[in-house]
């Protein structure tokens, strides 16, 4: 099984894992998959739409870091027993409008996630790769 080669509850590039076989991975362990292809974002404010999007967060998400963490965390803990994550941020934009250092502030977003999982025993594995 794919997931047993990755440690649980961290943030890694997805390198040479491929999108369907962690899809598959997740779906076999039982786990939430989650998706969000990046490519049309070009800000930090489309990369918040896409995600949220693609998650299917409720109306109300404020689009911005602190409101992401609330729905990765508590938003989705409130919801009950949780069996574990996968989630993949393809296509991360790489542009002036969204750098090397907002891209750092959006992954640490999701290693905090991986944290609050690891605190209450749920897996979290989130993989990312670049434009």
């Amino acid at each position: 099984m794919l997931l047993q080669n990755v440690r649980p509850n961290i943030v890694q590039a997805i390198r040479a894992y491929r999108v369907e076989d962690l899809m598959r991975a997740a779906q076999e362990a039982g786990h939430h998959f989650l998706y969000a292809n990046l490519s049309e974002a070009q800000s930090k404010q489309d990369v918040l739409e896409l995600i949220a999007q693609s998650f299917l967060f409720p109306a109300h998400f404020g689009k911005n870091l602190d409101a992401l963490h609330d729905c990765m965390t508590d938003l989705v803990h409130k919801s009950g027993a949780q069996p574990g994550f996968v989630v993949v941020l393809e296509q991360l934009p790489d542009n002036i409008r969204f750098d090397r250092e907002a891209r750092e502030q959006l992954l640490d977003v999701f290693r905090d996630t991986a944290d609050y999982w690891a605190d209450r025993k749920v897996q979290f594995r989130c993989f990312y790769s670049f434009q």
